[in-house]
């Protein structure tokens, strides 16, 4: 990232944060195409999209030197079910069931992947009908499962990735998917975890996209205050249930292609379709542009947890502690190791900044190879990022009633530290 553009997006970033996300609308629905790879540039995803948090279509351009883009696909264009099942044909893989409701999701099992393949040739045969309904494999981790495999290579843009930085470091999780389904599978309305970004790329098939600017979702929650399930159902219309639908805006509709990449913004809520038989890469991720918005997520998960055993409160000595255990067991994180995942990111980009990489680094694909090629200038960034969210943390009242003593560096620490290491760098 040149200076320019660093001066340019960390005033623009200033003034991003004191607005409301929610008051955003694309005019007429438009999403902006980006069609050749040499002339696009991180510092324009960057300034364009990532800062204004809007959504963008990559054009098949830039996947076409994926492995699975000509391994995994016939010449036809479909799945290649006899390559998928030689390399893959052992797994074990999650499959939701699309024709079934629970809890506002779908239920999911464990299937054996060659039964799955067998499942959805049979099913294809049948006109896309079975007694055991419209199954979906989804949010299968097969890079971490088979990292051997040439499948694609995260582009640029995405490579400032701070989730899957953090769980690749702790090696306990990743949000990197492959998603494989037939034509008529689809995904309920929701947004993504911790309010991240997401990109999704179209290995083969096509899908409609059904988007919500941040915010939006506000006018269609019922009068429980609970999101719809499906936001294209005629139930939205009474207005008894869904009082504040018909203050929403239309959603933005895109149909993606073959190839294609979709970013998907911060906190845009969305529903999704699979119109052919469709195979797709997906990946969730936070940076310094958004850590912001995922803590101002988990504060909320925090704040309704405590609302809803706010009358053990008394009686329960450790009622703070408790609050931290639920959250965690639904969002995946709690305030302690979301000090640690700040704390990670942190030190990687302190470590370039202050150590530099050798070539021999630099060749490898590691987090800190990527900070270097963003450059000095963008790890700064994310270490501004990070000073504001830390501070925000630390200051927070529920933070400071659990036990830190575990926590290394204290986090008075590791800001000071983050401070000088900014300093120095700006020298």
């Amino acid at each position: 990232m040149d200076r320019a553009t660093f001066a340019c997006s960390t005033a623009f970033f200033r003034d991003y944060n004191s607005s409301s996300q929610g008051a955003f609308c694309l005019p007429g629905g438009h999403v902006d195409f980006i069609e050749k790879v040499e002339s696009f540039t991180y510092s324009d995803f960057f300034r364009d999209y990532l800062i204004p948090n809007h959504p963008c279509i990559f054009s098949a351009k830039f996947t076409e030197d994926w492995g699975s883009r000509r391994n995994w696909v016939t010449w036809d264009g479909k799945p290649n079910f006899d390559h998928l099942l030689q390399k893959f044909g052992e797994a074990v893989v999650p499959v939701a069931n699309c024709d079934v409701k629970e809890y506002n999701s779908n239920p999911k099992e464990q299937l054996p992947f060659k039964e799955y393949i067998k499942y959805w040739k049979e099913y294809i045969k049948n006109d896309y009908r079975s007694s055991r309904g419209c199954l979906y494999l989804k949010d299968w981790h097969l890079s971490r499962a088979f990292p051997e495999q040439d499948v694609y290579t995260t582009p640029v843009y995405f490579s400032s990735d701070w989730l899957n930085e953090y769980w690749d470091a702790i090696a306990v999780d990743d949000y990197r998917f492959v998603y494989m389904g037939p034509k008529g599978s689809w995904t309920p309305f929701h947004a993504d975890v911790f309010r991240s970004y997401s990109w999704s790329a179209n290995i083969c098939g096509r899908k409609k996209w059904l988007l919500y600017p941040a915010g939006q979702e506000e006018y269609l929650k019922d009068r429980h205050g609970n999101l719809p399930f499906d936001v294209t159902a005629p139930s939205l219309q009474d207005r008894s249930v869904y009082p504040r639908y018909n203050q929403s805006q239309p959603p933005v509709e895109i149909v993606q292609e073959a190839g294609e990449i979709v970013f998907i913004p911060s906190g845009w809520h969305h529903q999704v379709y699979n119109l052919e038989d469709t195979i797709s890469i997906n990946h969730n991720w936070v940076n310094g542009c958004n850590v912001a918005i995922m803590w101002c997520f988990l504060q909320d998960e925090l704040a309704a947890v405590q609302r809803e055993i706010n009358e053990w409160k008394d009686p329960m000595d450790d009622w703070h502690l408790q609050c931290q255990l639920i959250m965690k067991s639904c969002t995946g994180i709690d305030y302690k190791e979301f000090y640690n995942f700040l704390k990670v990111i942190a030190e990687n980009r302190i470590s370039v900044l202050e150590n530099g990489l050798d070539d021999e680094a630099l060749a490898k694909n590691t987090p800190k190879a990527a900070i270097s090629t963003l450059g000095m200038l963008h790890a700064v960034f994310d270490l501004k990022r990070t000073v504001k969210v830390l501070t925000s943390l630390s200051a927070n009242e529920d933070f400071k009633k659990l036990d830190l003593t575990s926590l290394s560096p204290p986090p008075e620490a590791l800001l000071h530290h983050l401070k000088a290491a900014i300093d120095t760098a700006l020298l």
